[in-house]
């Protein structure tokens, strides 16, 4: 993991973003809300939408998405949509072996190498537990050489006074927020930093337009937030704003994935899922204002609301700007800062 001093040289400019909007994030980051439970952050996001727009600007449709609408003045405006997921991968309690013990399943994309030992918070109520496995003591060579299976996993949150966890109940990482330098650390910055971005960008809506955000449920287990909130926004226009793979760490294979590194710039998407007039846009806008990016081809589908919103009715012109992150799907996501402020800077000129 990078130092704040390394973090800082790949920056190299000062940063906009201020202490209310950090204040914002790290409570959308610490909140828990794992697919199909967004309900933590659907209340940030309704509390924050209430003190920019008037509650007849506001929905919450049969899935649970938060839609806004900012209405643009004058002829012939363009229906301009904005989206970013609530939900996070996480795990789902689905049987109770007494003594505080759970199995449990993942949701969404979750490496399960990774789980073994880490803390975790179950339920609404945000009980601690942890990842359980065998120590090294009580397993056999043979058994050490075999990867971890899920199998052998299990959440224990030890003997519970009061609240205790439920069957269908959902836990994910226990990580807290923290800035490094300029640098963010955190669980769930996929999508949280989206779902910032578009509450910012609200408070300076352009004129011209009628900006869309649609906050959107269940995207780790298929768009399926996007799909229905892009059919019913019915845009002209649809960006997804979201994180995308930095791949400036030993392990990752640059031939294969690309070459993008946190500190570099927005990633701006291209390829089959991505309308070529949008995409051209958004290169020229961030050339003529000085905005760094770095550009990503997308052979098919981005596996983002991207994909929900350019198939929605007769078709979406769709774009997709992602912030680099490293570590995705992982207990601990890094990011900088600045390629925050950038993508801000760029999804508003």
């Amino acid at each position: 993991m990078e130092t704040p001093n390394n973090l800082e040289n790949q920056v190299g400019q000062p940063l906009q973003i201020g202490a209310s909007q950090l204040e914002l994030l790290e409570r959308l980051c610490n909140a828990s809300a794992v697919t199909g439970e967004e309900r933590e952050v659907r209340l940030i996001v309704l509390e924050q939408l209430r003190l920019l727009l008037p509650p007849e600007q506001i929905k919450i449709d049969a899935m649970g998405n938060v839609l806004a609408t900012h209405p643009g003045q004058g002829p012939n405006r363009l229906r301009v949509m904005l989206a970013a997921h609530m939900d996070e991968v996480g795990f789902m309690l689905v049987q109770d072996e007494g003594d505080g013990i759970f199995r449990f399943d993942t949701v969404g994309g979750v490496d399960v190498k990774q789980l073994a030992a880490k803390p975790v918070w179950v339920g609404r109520d945000h009980i601690p537990g942890v990842i359980g496995i065998s120590p090294i003591h009580l397993t056999t060579p043979e058994e050490r050489k075999r990867p971890v299976s899920l199998e052998s996993l299990r959440i224990d949150v030890g003997p519970v006074n009061g609240a205790r966890p439920k069957v269908g109940d959902r836990a994910v990482y226990a990580t807290r927020f923290r800035r490094q330098g300029p640098g963010l650390i955190a669980k769930a910055l996929d999508d949280r930093l989206g779902v910032a971005t578009l509450l910012e960008l609200l408070r300076w809506a352009p004129p011209n337009v009628d900006l869309l955000a649609a906050f959107t449920v269940q995207e780790e287990i298929g768009l399926r937030g996007g799909t229905t909130s892009a059919y019913g926004v019915d845009p002209d226009v649809g960006i997804a704003v979201e994180v995308g793979f930095a791949t400036d760490f030993p392990d990752v294979d640059k031939k294969e994935v690309g070459d993008f590194k946190v500190g570099a710039g927005p990633l701006i998407t291209r390829g089959a899922n991505i309308n070529p007039v949008l995409f051209e846009l958004l290169v020229t806008t961030a050339s003529e204002e000085g905005i760094p990016y770095q550009v990503s081809g997308a052979p098919g589908a981005t596996g983002t609301d991207a994909n929900a919103i350019q198939l929605s009715r007769g078709g979406v012109a769709a774009a997709l700007v992602s912030v680099p992150l490293r570590y995705m799907h992982t207990p601990v996501e890094v990011l900088s800062l600045t390629d925050l402020d950038n993508t801000i800077r760029l999804l508003s000129g």
